[in-house]
């Protein structure tokens, strides 16, 4: 089946062809290079005009196989074929013409066969070989032989031609099998990430099925819980300090009952459907704000420098709560104190979340699953989510150690994916 050209899929035959029409540059820098040098350095006359016209078609074909190539929407892995064939056949012409099966040249064959076995498909790189040993065959009966006048002389010159083409065949056999080596190795690393993004996005889809399910049982017990705080907040026989504990309750109720009312709202959204544009130090802020009033008694110090005039974004739910939740991390871990630095630094938002906890233990990994916490202590459910929302945007969120002692979360946002 064709392959597109487009996908640049590590190690397709789109990538050989590339490589292998550059690499063509190479065998016609090496023709010229003979056709000079061996009348010159070693007197050794060569019929010129035959093979320049070898040397010319070569390049001929190599311009147009180029522009076909970035014309091509697919690409079928016969067509990387037909160009081995034709790198075989322009050297069978020109070794013709230099002494056939005698020039030591015609080592160079074996790198086309190495790189159509590395590239193609067994019945593919079997033809190819079979090409280079049919061609092997013919020049060793048929050639034109050169008129070397001195037999010792040649023997010599045919052994450092061999020592050549054997250095120049190793060169050109591991340059090529190292890129192929390379792209098989960003292949598999890009799999890989895309099998771990598969599974979190798997565990993000079961967590949206919970949490419907314990909006739906969570509503009842809300709303016994709002009686229950407010009758206790108009008690006029409990003293202040009892009012005012249950009159907190009630409030944190409400927020409960907000956040399960836009649940539905909020799941699996990367930009709230009419979302509110807003200065991105105004949306900020905001969110910082709604955080304390949900954990009143954890002191949260900001620092806000966003530009004049700051620029300007649409409200994202899910990032909001994508902070909310390692503001909460860095909160469980650090009840005295927790300090939130806000900037836009060219293009990007910047968030940095620093606490006074323990630090990172040393085989953290906040977006490894359910079960890891940044701290050892939770489920890891608010950094999942959290790393699921930043990246679905293009960002990133990284932790590193804070001096004398501590963590620094950072989020990284891309202001190109929030602007209105």
């Amino acid at each position: 089946m064709p392959l597109p050209l487009s996908t640049h899929t590590p190690s397709s035959p789109a990538d050989a062809l590339r490589r292998l029409l550059n690499l063509r540059w190479l065998s016609i820098g090496g023709m010229l290079a003979v056709v000079v040098s061996v009348p010159w350095l070693l007197d050794i006359p060569l019929p010129a005009r035959p093979l320049l016209q070898v040397v010319a078609a070569l390049i001929a074909i190599n311009l147009l196989s180029l522009v076909r190539a970035r014309r091509l929407s697919d690409l079928h892995p016969a067509e990387l074929f037909l160009q081995l064939s034709i790198d075989l056949g322009a050297w069978s012409v020109f070794l013709y013409f230099t002494g056939g099966a005698t020039n030591p040249l015609i080592s160079l064959l074996l790198p086309l066969v190495a790189i159509g076995a590395a590239t193609l498909s067994a019945p593919y790189a079997w033809a190819v070989a079979a090409e280079a040993v049919t061609a092997y065959s013919i020049l060793w009966d048929f050639n034109e032989q050169l008129d070397i006048y001195d037999s010792g002389l040649a023997v010599h010159w045919h052994l450092a031609g061999m020592w050549l083409t054997f250095a120049l065949s190793a060169g050109v056999i591991v340059w090529y099998v190292v890129r192929m080596t390379a792209a098989i190795r960003s292949r598999d690393h890009a799999l890989a990430e895309a099998r771990e993004a598969r599974l979190r996005n798997e565990r993000i889809v079961a967590l949206g099925n919970l949490a419907a399910g314990a909006a739906h049982e969570l509503g009842t017990p809300l709303g016994t819980m709002a009686i229950v705080s407010g009758e206790l907040a108009r008690n006029p026989a409990l003293d202040d300090d009892v009012r005012a504990d249950a009159e907190l309750l009630r409030e944190q109720v409400g927020h409960c009952k907000a956040i399960l009312g836009n649940l539905t709202l909020r799941a699996g959204s990367l930009r709230a459907e009419g979302g509110e544009v807003l200065p991105t130090d105004i949306w900020l802020r905001g969110i910082i704000e709604r955080w304390r009033s949900l954990r009143p008694h954890v002191p949260l110090s900001t620092i806000c420098e966003c530009g004049d005039p700051p620029p300007s974004l649409v409200a994202d739910a899910t990032l909001e709560q994508a902070i909310h939740n390692i503001i909460n991390n860095a909160a469980d871990v650090s009840p005295d104190g927790v300090e939130c630095e806000v900037g836009v630094e060219e293009t990007q938002i910047v968030v940095r979340i620093l606490d006074r906890g323990p630090g990172i233990p040393a085989d953290f990994r906040p977006d490894a699953g359910l079960h890891q916490d940044g701290h050892g202590d939770g489920l890891g459910i608010g950094l999942l989510l959290a790393f699921d929302a930043v990246e679905r945007c293009g960002g990133r969120i990284t932790f590193a150690s804070r001096p004398g002692g501590g963590t620094i979360a950072t989020l990284t946002l891309p202001l190109s994916a929030l602007r209105p």
